[in-house]
């Protein structure tokens, strides 16, 4: 069974509303093995929306538009699958008896345009919205599905849950659909797809798309088939082929951030770690303590943004920056040695660069950064070079330091 989305508002089409629903019911759908093959977001348009509605039941076995059941004008969805589908509307006395007691309940006076919300077209299952006025509808024609829910999340969400679901499982085919996602660090999406791309190509299922996200990249692998057993293996049999090529660029495989996998193998070796943090400013720290119980290796940072405060808080001689300027090898060497001298952490973190977007020079321009890690095996310092604008450089600059550690305390 292939399922399309509709998501109804014309809201959507502007730049302050995202239409979060249709991930929620892809994630349903897909659990039980319903392939959502379009998703299209149209306004508050009747024209528009038969024509996409006309077209999604030309290729889609299973239909659902989301938003425009409420009691205004805007809200067109019941009147134009009336419409499309020929069929009249006819006013349901439960819905309408059920509106009526919910504004009596609250004390609050009905406006009369409440009640085009019990209109439903003929032949069609209506299901209760215990958390509104406007109920979802189940329209069966032609072989055809439609289903159509109200906008906010928490109504359609209940709705789905306990009226549509059973009622797909039921009908629903036998294949099943599992996933796998790869995060992959330090190799570039083009080298990435170089490398892996003689694997997968070969495949029509799995199906591999690779994702550049914020500081890494994800390979989603997607199996289909008649049994959540066989999708398992079709999709072991091309990733651990992707594992051997990628070795340990791969950092999660099971949606962890790196972050928390970082946490994880601190947690494992019995290290601790500190951090002191110039361009960053404590957003290494604070990516650090967003994972619970990083409280049980993380001892804290300091945020020394100034040259005064790398010498006060961290011990970084006053002539060393002088001679070398704070974005620095040797600086970075003396931040990760310092903070880890003076927490008495396992391992130290430091970082200093120049985030943008003045202060560069042709020297050192904007997106140099150097990272050090201290243990008691040395300092190790890298230095990098991060395109793009202020938030991009420091989030990268995080990103690296994280990768440090991870290779570091994982040996």
């Amino acid at each position: 069974m292939d399922a399309e989305i509709i998501a109804v508002g014309s809201e959507l089409l502007t730049p302050f509303r995202l239409d979060t629903n249709s991930l929620f019911l892809t994630e349903k759908l897909n659990s039980f093995g319903i392939e959502v093959r379009f998703k299209t977001v149209v306004g508050d348009d009747r024209p528009r929306l038969a024509e996409a509605f006309r077209t999604a039941l030309q290729r889609a076995q299973l239909v659902i538009l989301t938003g425009g059941l409420g009691p205004t004008e805007d809200d067109v969805n019941r009147e134009v699958v009336a419409q499309v589908l020929d069929r009249p509307l006819r006013e349901v006395e439960g819905i309408r008896r059920g509106i009526e007691e919910r504004f009596a309940r609250l004390g609050r006076v009905m406006s009369p345009n409440n009640l085009r919300q019990a209109m439903v077209p003929e032949g069609a299952d209506w299901l209760e919205n215990s958390s509104g006025t406007a109920p979802g509808l189940w329209i069966e024609h032609d072989g055809r599905i439609a289903i159509l829910l109200p906008g906010p999340p928490r109504e359609l969400e209940a709705i789905f849950n306990a009226a549509c679901l059973p009622r797909l499982e039921r009908i629903a085919t036998a294949q099943r659909i599992r996933s796998r996602v790869y995060k992959v660090v330090g190799l570039p999406e083009s080298e990435l797809d170089q490398r892996i791309a003689p694997l997968y190509k070969p495949y029509d299922n799995p199906t591999t798309t690779i994702l550049a996200v914020a500081g890494a990249i994800e390979v989603h692998l997607r199996a289909r088939a008649a049994s959540e057993e066989e999708a398992e293996a079709l999709l072991a049999e091309l990733g651990d082929k992707i594992e051997v090529v990628l070795g340990d660029h791969i950092f999660s495989t099971h949606g962890e951030t790196l972050e928390q996998v970082v946490g994880m193998y601190l947690v494992m070796k019995q290290k601790t770690l500190a951090t002191a943090e110039s361009c960053t400013a404590g957003l290494l720290a604070e990516r650090l303590t967003r994972v619970p119980g990083s409280s049980n290796y993380f001892l804290g940072g300091a945020v020394v943004y100034s040259n005064e405060l790398k010498t006060k808080l961290v011990g970084v001689p006053a002539e060393l920056i002088a001679e070398n300027g704070a974005v620095s090898k040797p600086v970075a060497q003396a931040l990760a040695g310092g903070i880890r001298q003076r927490t008495g952490a396992s391992l130290g973190v430091g970082i200093t660069g120049i985030a943008g977007p003045v202060g560069g020079t042709p020297e050192k321009p904007v997106g140099l950064v150097f990272v050090a890690l201290a243990d008691d095996h040395g300092t190790q310092v890298r230095e990098f070079r991060f395109p793009g604008d202020r938030e991009r450089i420091r989030f990268w600059a995080t990103q690296a330091a994280l990768e440090m550690v991870r290779r570091r305390v994982r040996t």
